[in-house]
């Protein structure tokens, strides 16, 4: 027997058996609309036209509960750089990827928005796929970035489509997920944080898309342990009722839905699960179960490019 922690789950999990879900919280996060979001956090025009994008209120929330002043916040896939945006004005450093000439426009002219406005730390915008985050180009990224937030992109390449769309299939942006978390995991520094966002979606029939669980199943086999499922609200609380801030074109899709004899409703909020080191994970559910934890239990991880990395290990 050892007094060493468990971790969250046995690495690898055993055959058939799925990772737990954690405890779920809700952020109060819609309480503007969209346009005011975008205007208040000083994005440009056509921002909105990124409908996979991060809002504001969402990004801002999350960088301010799972990062501080000075970190290093990386958005693999930044759309129009909502994430940018909020980390500069958080007084955060930002670090966005985007391999859509569109969207890197964009989120170029969003980082220079929020300089003008006074944000003093570094941003930049490369235009580059997530992959290239494990070549010797991202060297210098490893174990410094304080949290990596994405959002899972299901849109159509067509920009002009803004509405959700029921029979959208989301496993090929699943399948690119699984391989950007695997870039991310050596980027993160000791106590950093991995989160994603996704936005609500349909079968043909109706019913709700089960994204959780290949995400969650993902994250795992990336070697990162969940740590927070939270609901981020879109829509505003007013009282004891929620209202949604819905676009004109999302309510006649969704009128258009109901037409044709599918039942869905109106978004009201954004999935958020956030990830951990896995042994970043073990020595926090030590802390919190009062049991010491050994300097010989450290882990130092493999070289990558040949070079030791000091901040990889995870001193107790």
């Amino acid at each position: 027997m050892t007094d060493r922690p468990t971790s969250p789950w046995p690495l690898p999990l055993p055959p058939g058996e799925e990772p737990p879900v954690p405890p779920l919280s809700v952020w109060p996060t819609g309480q503007r609309d969209p346009a005011a979001q975008l205007r208040d956090s000083g994005c440009v025009p056509g921002t909105d036209a990124d409908i996979d994008r991060i809002p504001p209120a969402v990004a801002a929330y999350a960088i301010a509960t799972y990062t501080r002043p000075g970190d290093l916040v990386l958005d693999p896939d930044c759309g129009a750089g909502t994430v940018l945006t909020a980390a500069l004005r958080a007084s955060r450093h930002a670090l966005g990827l985007t391999a859509r000439a569109r969207w890197w426009t964009l989120a170029r002219a969003n980082i220079t928005a929020a300089k003008t406005a006074g944000a003093w730390r570094d941003g930049s915008v490369l235009d580059a796929r997530p992959k290239v985050l494990a070549t010797i180009r991202a060297a210098g990224l490893v174990g410094r970035v304080g949290l990596v937030l994405t959002s899972l992109r299901t849109a159509p390449e067509n920009p002009k489509d803004r509405a959700p769309s029921p029979d959208r299939d989301p496993d090929s942006a699943i399948a690119e997920l699984v391989a950007t978390l695997a870039y991310c995991e050596p980027l993160l520094r000791s106590g950093g944080h991995l989160a994603v966002v996704t936005r609500p979606l349909r079968h043909p029939d109706g019913s709700l898309v089960d994204l959780t669980t290949p995400l969650l199943s993902a994250a795992t086999a990336a070697g990162l342990a969940p740590v927070d499922r939270c609901v981020a609200l879109t829509a505003g609380l007013r009282g004891n009722r929620l209202v949604t801030h819905a676009s004109l074109s999302e309510r006649r899709a969704v009128a258009r839905a109901r037409a044709a004899g599918t039942s869905t409703a109106l978004t009201a909020h954004r999935e958020v699960l956030v990830f951990q080191l896995a042994h970043d994970a073990e020595l926090s559910a030590a802390a919190v179960a009062g049991i010491p934890w050994s300097p010989e239990d450290d882990v130092i991880r493999p070289a990558v490019n040949g070079v030791e990395y000091p901040g990889w290990r995870r001193a107790a």
